[in-house]
């Protein structure tokens, strides 16, 4: 007779895809919300970590709107926190029939507490802004590896792409991250801190920008090199990636232009953080459909080797 928690495991195994989804999801959605904290001077509204303040763990009246803000943003890390372990249950449960599942899926919940640590020192440096930027590209390393996770149980079977295809790829994915990196500078030079009183890294913002900018200009020349190659070489999923990414791209350069020139009004920066997440995310998308991909195993040859690892969960 199976036991609760192996009937729980049961359930989850047959929910692998969309939990894989929902890792993705809810992993750009903490970038949004973490944008929020910051464009709305609420990165110390909890002045302290682990705790809120010297001697409270929740957030409470006196520390006002900001407190409510910043301690919101800290209890969305458990949701986080509960779709990683829930979706790592669920790989191992489904490991023989997607055999690379579970060690992503690990990747994904490890770097959950260890982001919140990381986020508990920019409190305790009082927003320094190169932790923030770290803060920040974490995040977005974990969404790429939620795509190559949504990817491996769910992508198509497709040949991997030619040598020159899959190189204009990879140099594609690192001009990508400079230009992640990049944009983590400019901001940590610009005027949203976080708080009224966090530091700037003292770095020229205008200069910056441009620097930014050159180095997305690459990243697009690139990325239509790379659909060019995919269309030429009739390889359907890396066009599909290829023209997504460009498409995220276009809109970041005009969101970018846009909000430089009005003098970054919070909205739009919020956007350009939640266009970055996606940016990350159709990079990742571009890299594994470079690759290729067999048909996954049949249901029936994961059967067998399940019981296993449900033996290890309910012990």
């Amino acid at each position: 007779m199976k036991t609760r928690l192996e009937a729980l495991a049961e359930t989850l195994g047959r929910l692998l895809v969309p939990l894989t989804w929902a890792n993705l999801v809810a992993n750009i959605g903490i970038v949004v919300t973490g944008g929020a904290v910051r464009l709305t001077d609420s990165g110390l509204g909890c002045p302290d970590w682990p705790t809120c303040d010297a001697d409270r763990w929740t957030n409470h009246p006196e520390l006002g709107l900001h407190g409510y803000i910043e301690f919101g943003n800290r209890l969305l890390t458990y949701v986080l926190a509960a779709i990683a372990i829930a979706c790592w249950v669920a790989a191992r449960r489904r490991r023989a029939e997607h055999p690379h599942a579970v060690w992503l899926a690990t990747v994904v919940a490890l770097g959950v507490p260890f982001q919140a640590i990381i986020g508990g020192i920019t409190v305790l440096t009082d927003l320094n802004p190169w932790i923030v930027s770290l803060h920040l590209l974490l995040s977005m390393a974990m969404i790429a590896v939620c795509v190559a996770l949504v990817d491996h149980v769910s992508g198509p079977q497709r040949p991997a792409a030619g040598r020159t295809a899959s190189r204009t790829t990879l140099a594609a994915f690192v001009v990508g991250w400079v230009v992640l990196y990049l944009g983590t500078v400019v901001t940590g030079s610009g005027p949203h801190a976080g708080d009224a009183e966090a530091p700037r890294n003292g770095l020229d913002s205008q200069f910056l920008s441009h620097v930014h900018a050159w180095s997305v200009y690459v990243l697009i020349g690139l990325t239509v090199l790379l659909c060019w190659l995919a269309r030429r070489t009739a390889h359907a999923v890396l066009l599909r990636a290829a023209l997504l990414l460009l498409a995220v791209e276009a809109a970041q350069g005009v969101i970018g232009f846009w909000q430089y020139f009005t003098d970054l009004p919070e909205l739009l920066v919020g956007v350009h953080m939640l266009g970055a997440a996606l940016t990350s995310a159709a990079l990742a998308w571009a890299v594994v459909a470079a690759r290729g991909r067999a048909a996954p195993a049949p249901e029936d040859a994961a059967a067998g080797p399940s019981a296993e690892p449900l033996g290890m969960l309910s012990r």
